[in-house]
């Protein structure tokens, strides 16, 4: 790239300012339309005269008859040239002579490897007298040619490399769209079955409903059709009455009034229609807050990706950074009891609680910079977890609140939720449902968005509850729930029905003595702190031991949990700092 001097001037004026470009140069005047044609003699050419050539002089650059050979050779000054035969029509790769940019007249025969520049003659003089190395370029011809097919057959090996790349990409192309559309399919048919469920529902309210209108309807026409025989017998008495007024006959109108008085002129008419059990009226009655909940929380599947780097526990972990927590307008040692990580803006942000503080931090990259958030809140901080759309909600024991924040990566506080109970580790469940966990009694309740207990969950009975003092929560991939259990020392997993799907309690060099936080990745693997004997156990979906990953002899001490990230990075944290690894 060159920087023009003045480009809004003429162009004559500043179209020196580009520097040649000699290799490209040079393979012109060699092979392109330019070199020189070595059909006819140079010299009798300038005559104009089209003597063929026989002779080629290198050093002259130029291509001569025999006549002017003979010519050549009989000057002291250039008989020594060397000269190649020609036989018939041969263009000859010319030697470029490449002119000094200064001093124009002349040659660039040297190389200043100080200063690492071609220069002539007159410039070696003038510029680089103090210069050590000041070489004639065609001394250093054969290392560069050297250096330069070197270069070649790395370049042709890396060609080669990639070309074998491009195959296997295109072949995962293939492979790729295939997979795409055998997950697209499988998400229709998802959808299909979903349709189908309501469809179902549908079907069964229409028919409920028909069966009710009928009834209510054959109800009302029972009434309607009662009705008018009522209103026939109504008429015919009134006429009778009115005949017998209308008559000269006193024993009959006695008789009638008789008849009114004891009630039997009503009793010809129809009998009451009400009756119990039946149907007054036919209601639809739509809880849309619970059928909003409901389409929420449908699981019609999720789109998981697997990245290039992705955590691969078996392999050997490298501690990547050190973050240190503790930020301006802490009163107190940074404590902290939880940590998350988020994906802002494609870069990782670690949202922590510091309980001391009272505090959420956010730590995140910007521009190659280091940089953080702080939001103060009202209480003691303890469990956080990840919620939709780059919110956490953090736990807060004094004033059982539940608070939720927005990370932008800045934290934002967007709502608090006033729960019954004080609670310790939370994990999102769904996106209208939280589990969160008590010890007064020991538990795991199930709530909703609002703080309102759905179902809570005591393992055991009374007096051997599972759950002694469960801290820490997460969710697995496949929806269940992870309790950390430090009363118990034990990891266990609960359905959100609170069904036991595994309890981890072992004894011997794989027992627990304070087990902390908990994750669960991707894959299904479980993650589990021990804080007092510094290190991190790997555990498998079905809560078996697989080893022990981080000890204190990686920098691991008195870990308080672990959570994972993307580009194949765990994060484990500490009171005062949280240590990055990378295992891949």
């Amino acid at each position: 790239m060159t920087k023009v001097s003045a480009p809004e001037r003429p162009v004559e004026e500043w179209a020196d300012d580009f520097k040649p470009s000699f290799a490209i140069q040079g393979l012109l005047d060699s092979f392109g339309p330019g070199c020189k044609d070595t059909t006819y003699c140079s010299y009798c050419k300038e005559e104009g005269e089209t003597t063929p050539a026989t002779s080629w002089f290198s050093v002259c650059d130029d291509a001569i008859c025999e006549r002017c050979l003979r010519m050549h050779k009989r000057i002291p000054s250039t008989n020594h040239h060397d000269v190649v035969d020609l036989s018939g029509e041969t263009k000859v790769k010319v030697k470029r002579k490449v002119m000094c940019k200064v001093h124009k007249d002349e040659n660039i025969k040297y190389i200043c490897k100080d200063c690492k520049t071609a220069v002539c003659q007159t410039c070696c003089i003038i510029h680089h007298r103090k210069c050590d190395l000041v070489v004639e370029i065609e001394s250093e011809i054969p290392a560069m040619k050297t250096e330069l097919r070197k270069n070649k057959e790395d370049l042709l090996k890396k060609q080669d490399e990639m070309k074998t790349h491009v195959r296997k990409q295109t072949s995962n192309v293939d492979e790729a769209l295939t997979h795409y559309l055998q997950i697209e399919s499988n998400i229709k048919s998802a959808s299909l079955k979903a349709k189908e469920v309501i469809k179902v529902k549908e079907r069964r309210l229409l028919t409920e409903l028909k069966e009710m209108s009928d009834k209510h309807i054959g109800e009302l026409k029972a009434d309607i059709k009662s009705g008018e025989m009522s209103v026939q017998m109504y008429q015919q008495q009134a006429e009778l009455i009115d005949q017998t007024l209308q008559s000269e006959c006193d024993m009959g109108v006695y008789e009638m009034y008789q008849g009114c008085e004891a009630g039997d002129v009503e009793a010809v008419g129809v009998a009451d229609v009400t009756e119990k059990g039946r149907i007054a009226r036919i209601m639809f009655i739509l809880d849309t807050d619970k059928l909003s909940r409901q389409l929420d929380d449908l699981q019609l599947g999720e789109i998981d990706v697997l990245y290039e780097g992705v955590l691969d526990l078996k392999a050997t972990h490298v501690l990547q950074d050190t973050i240190n927590v503790r930020v301006a307008g802490d009163v107190y040692e940074p404590n902290l009891y939880d940590v998350t990580v988020l994906l802002v803006h494609g870069t990782d942000t670690v949202v922590a609680s510091d309980h001391y503080n009272n505090s959420v931090k956010s730590f995140y990259t910007r521009k190659k910079k280091q940089c953080h958030s702080r939001l103060s809140l009202s209480g003691p901080l303890w469990g956080i977890t990840k919620l939709k759309d780059n919110q956490v909600a953090v736990t807060v024991q004094d004033t059982r609140q539940i608070v939720t924040v927005q990370v932008k990566p800045d934290l934002v506080l967007l709502s608090t939720i006033t729960t019954i109970k004080q609670y310790f580790g939370i994990t999102s469940l769904t996106p209208s449902t939280l589990a969160a966990s008590s010890v007064l009694p020991p538990c795991v309740d199930i709530l909703d968005m609002a703080g309102h207990v759905l179902k809570s969950i005591c393992p055991g009975q009374p007096s051997r509850y599972i759950l002694k003092y469960p801290l820490y929560l997460c969710t697995t991939r496949t929806g269940n729930i992870l309790v950390s259990d430090w009363g118990s020392k034990c990891v266990v997993c609960l359905t959100p029905e609170g069904d036991v799907v595994f309890t981890y309690s072992p004894s011997g060099d794989t027992e627990m003595e304070h087990p902390r936080g908990i994750t669960s990745t991707s894959t299904g693997d479980i993650l589990v702190t021990d804080l007092n004997l510094d290190r991190v156990l790997h555990l498998t979906e079905a809560g078996q031991f697989v080893r022990t990953i981080l000890t204190s002899q990686d920098g691991v001490q008195f870990p308080r949990g672990v959570c994972v990230g993307g580009r194949g990075r765990m994060y484990v944290f500490m009171s005062d700092e949280v240590k990055v690894f990378t295992l891949n």
